[in-house]
């Protein structure tokens, strides 16, 4: 079974990875916080995780105020690098758990907490800023990522306690995975900052060693804050520590802090803590497999639920779809059906389906109905006769057995 060997808190701060990326490492101004970095970093390569959850937030570079999650959990099998406005940090593509984070999102879920779930988005400074300075990555990182986006930018945010809740459920999916993998749990943010307004340059050292102290002995306390309570006593954009929570309350409570390094240098207190869980190996919940709420599903015929693995999997095939609500897209493939199936990357068999408009083919292969039937649209079927030819009937048959089979 999947085990937690420890967490790390982490500032965020994007100068981290703009004075990484120009090689300032030995500068007198910045040797003090890349030096604290490298006992993490060590710590980390010689428990070598397989899996480092970050909790983060990004900072309007994948999300935007038209849709900004309040918990969201990255289940792809890649992430890439947000160009923040400066250009792609050359950095390489960071693998994902595709596995741990399906798992993850379900069991969340059927603890009552809603995360949405996200694939083709890239990650900020939020993941990336601290990550190369955890972790070596010349070619390839050491291990996968399992994201998950808290919102720590528009209020409403999530309360410091429902962050404590979340990593104590967190905590639970994680040892109920049945894989035998190890995880380190990174909270991101802060420590004390703000960047907004007269009060901007905000700091207070005083309070971020009491953060830090409880944190570890009392995390509670810092769970029943109110957001006020963090802005004032650390400025606006502290508020994001409360991520650090979530790191804290996946941790037990049988932990040593093994490392801290403090660095305020400008505008915000750069921080990492590393804690270790020391009895990693202590009882844990029973492993599972799968959505209980749908155990039992595959002995319903003709039924074919659409899971997290399925959207994943079929992501190229349902974009396709998805986009044939645009003018565009739908005036390409009635020009050329196959040259747009080339276009999109399709495979032999997906754009066999396609071409032969077998519907019951492309469910079974994995394509949702929501998006099929703006391709039944364009292709001048209506639902309705999607309905019989998936049913193997005719729509003549299929209307005789509807109640009002003039309703068409």
């Amino acid at each position: 079974m999947a085990r937690i060997i420890g967490g790390i808190g982490t500032s965020h701060v994007p100068t981290i990875g703009v004075a990484y990326d120009k090689g300032k490492q030995e500068d007198p101004s910045w040797s003090p916080l890349f030096k604290g970095y490298e006992p993490a970093r060590q710590w980390l390569a010689e428990k070598k995780p397989d899996v480092l959850i970050f909790f983060y937030n990004d900072h309007l570079n994948a999300f935007f105020y038209d849709l900004y999650p309040t918990f969201a959990i990255g289940v792809a099998p890649g992430y890439d690098v947000a160009d923040e406005g400066a250009g792609r940090r050359p950095l390489p593509i960071l693998p994902g758990h595709p596995g741990l984070s399906a798992h993850i999102a379900e069991c969340l879920v059927n603890e009552e907490f809603d995360p949405a779930v996200f694939q083709d988005r890239p990650l900020d400074h939020g993941v990336f800023s601290p990550l190369p300075l955890l972790w070596p990555h010349k070619d390839n990182w050491p291990g996968a990522v399992v994201p998950i986006e808290v919102n720590v930018v528009q209020h409403p945010l999530p309360t410091a306690m429902r962050c404590w809740k979340l990593g104590k459920a967190l905590r639970r999916a994680i040892e109920s995975y049945p894989e035998d993998i190890t995880v380190a749990v990174v909270g991101t943010g802060g420590l004390s900052h703000q960047i907004h307004g007269e009060r901007t340059g905000y700091n207070d050292t005083e309070w971020d060693m009491r953060f830090i102290e409880l944190i570890e002995k009392d995390p509670e306390q810092l769970a029943k804050m109110k957001h006020v309570d963090y802005i004032r006593l650390g400025g606006a954009e502290s508020v994001e520590v409360i991520m650090w929570l979530a790191m804290r309350g996946a941790l037990s409570d049988d932990i040593t802090k093994v490392h801290q390094n403090y660095y305020l240098a400008t505008t915000t207190a750069m921080t990492v803590l590393v804690f270790e869980e020391n009895n990693p190996e202590a009882p844990r919940a029973a492993p599972r497999a799968g959505n209980p709420q749908l155990e039992g599903v595959d002995a319903i015929e003709g039924t074919y639920a659409f899971d997290i693995a399925t959207g994943r999997d079929r992501l190229r095939l349902n974009r396709f779809f998805w986009e044939m609500k645009d003018p565009a897209a739908r005036a390409a493939f009635s020009a050329d059906e196959r040259v747009a199936c080339e276009r999109a990357g399709l495979t032999p068999e997906e754009t066999r389906l396609v071409l032969e408009r077998d519907w019951l083919g492309l469910v079974r292969y994995g394509a949702n109905f929501f998006v099929l039937e703006k391709f039944a649209r364009l292709s001048g079927r209506s639902n309705l006769e999607v309905y019989a030819e998936m049913r193997g009937e005719t729509f003549e048959e299929f209307l005789a057995t509807r109640q009002v089979p003039g309703a068409r």
